[in-house]
């Protein structure tokens, strides 16, 4: 992974939000990580993506995890936000922690399977390894 320097200029940091968003299991009440697999990039991840132009962090993590999920969630601590390289630029993630409170995932062109995974489960299934630290901060819970 590749540091991104802080810098003032943030119109040149391509800037996304999203949730690490969690439920308690409808069988034995033990916490749950949802992760999605995209099939574009072929990976597992937290649900996320790019902010609409004036849009507010926070509004735009949760309006992915509706989008990508299929989920309305309750947003609730910010995590720590994740830098990384994306197609030659720097690219912020800020995320925060959100309870699924309803909803149906429903497969689309950007998100075709989404898995409940305890936390050690959903640790070992992200592709990225920078996206596990995320979890590591949601507990516990």
């Amino acid at each position: 992974m590749t540091p991104i320097p802080d810098s003032n200029h943030t119109d040149t940091v391509v800037q996304a939000a999203g949730c690490v968003l969690w439920r308690r299991s409808p069988v034995g009440g033990d916490l749950e990580i949802c992760l999605v697999h995209r099939p574009k990039y072929d990976d597992w991840s937290h649900p996320k993506g790019k902010l609409k132009r004036g849009e507010d962090a926070l509004a735009g993590a949760l309006r992915e995890v509706e989008e990508e999920t299929g989920y309305t969630a309750e947003s609730g601590t910010e995590l720590p936000s994740v830098r990384y390289m994306a197609n030659g630029r720097p690219k912020r993630v800020r995320y925060w922690a959100a309870e699924a409170t309803g909803g149906r995932f429903t497969p689309n062109d950007e998100v075709d399977r989404i898995l409940w995974l305890s936390p050690a489960a959903a640790r070992s299934r992200l592709t990225q390894y920078r996206d596990r630290t995320l979890i590591d901060e949601l507990l516990p819970l």
